[in-house]
């Protein structure tokens, strides 16, 4: 079994979120496992540098070292508040929170770009619904910490998906691309948030982000908003999911049962799947060069991983039958 041959690889942390993500077992059996996940160096290192939340200057989302990313790979593995750094850092994101209910990151946006220059909490569209969904993932109180800023945010959402949307504090800044465009990354990253709320899962608004990311793949060869493309770079396979690729943008359609037949969608899958090697394994076709000390940190032996965030995606297909509605 797949998941068998994952679980004889090494490490611990890995081994963690493959029991409890996977195989699905209780937390209750696995303290002796999450214990050593948790000694890892390289997990201690997050730890560390999530609990100085605001300790690094937003300056360019791709970034896999902004706290945030670190702090969703560590909450998707499946540790929790009850690590004292989670809880620190998620503390220190409910401390800026703006009147809509919208956590802020500390960004710095130059004159020349529309912004004051200065260093100011403030959110974009392509960093607020990341700390929202960290926080979901924390256990904080839906109603109280998060449902206000996620109603506000979907308030911003229009027929092509979601806008490049700015705080009032940064001024005039937006990305390069035409105002009137959706924000794929931003589009991408709102339909993974709604995904998990039970009162949005179905909503038109979803749906919407859904078919906007379906269209984009479909005309990926003549629609690039905000110089997003979904070409040759975008096919390849890369980990952690952090930014828009192709492994990213199809776990999150797969997270909507209504999306899984649809024959765009499962177009992505082909091409991941028929990435797959004779073992099971998939290897990284792309790599972050800050993430080296890592199996997905590099380009030339399989990345248990990278197949075990494609597992995923495919175990959610499980389910598929040779039926095939019409599409979206």
């Amino acid at each position: 079994m797949m998941y068998q041959k994952l679980l004889d690889y090494n490490d611990n942390w890995l081994k963690y979120a493959i029991h409890l993500n996977l195989c699905h077992d209780p937390k209750d059996k696995l303290i002796e496992l999450r214990n050593a996940a948790l000694a890892d160096d390289r997990i201690q290192n997050y730890l560390y540098d999530v609990a100085n939340f605001h300790g690094m200057l937003v300056t360019n989302h791709k970034n896999p070292d902004l706290p945030v990313h670190k702090l969703l790979f560590l909450l998707d593995l499946g540790f929790d508040m009850d690590v004292p750094e989670i809880k620190a850092a998620v503390d220190e994101i409910l401390k800026h929170r703006d009147e809509h209910g919208i956590y802020q990151s500390l960004i710095n946006v130059p004159k020349h770009y529309g912004g004051a220059g200065v260093d100011m909490f403030s959110w974009c569209l392509c960093d607020a619904p990341l700390l929202l969904l960290a926080l979901l993932k924390a256990g904080v109180d839906y109603y109280e910490y998060i449902k206000p800023g996620i109603d506000h945010l979907v308030s911003l959402s229009r027929d092509n998906g979601f806008p490049c949307a700015v705080s009032p504090e940064l001024g005039k800044f937006r990305g390069p691309g035409r105002k009137d465009d959706c924000c794929p990354y931003a589009t991408m990253i709102m339909a993974d948030l709604l995904s998990y709320i039970p009162e949005y899962q179905d909503s038109s608004v979803a749906a919407t982000s859904v078919k906007v990311l379906l269209d984009l793949w479909e005309n990926s060869r003549e629609q690039h908003p905000y110089m997003f493309y979904m070409g040759t770079d975008f096919r390849k396979l890369k980990a952690p999911s952090c930014w828009y690729d192709v492994v990213s943008v199809a776990g999150v359609l797969s997270k909507y049962k209504f999306a899984r037949h649809y024959p765009r969608f499962l177009e992505m899958i082909d091409i991941i799947k028929d990435k797959q090697d004779r073992d099971g394994f998939f290897t990284p076709e792309s790599a972050y060069q800050k993430l080296k000390g890592w199996d997905f940190g590099q380009k030339k032996i399989p990345s248990p991983y990278l197949t075990y965030l494609c597992q995923r995606i495919l175990k959610r297909l499980e389910n598929i039958y040779d039926m095939i509605p019409y599409g979206i």
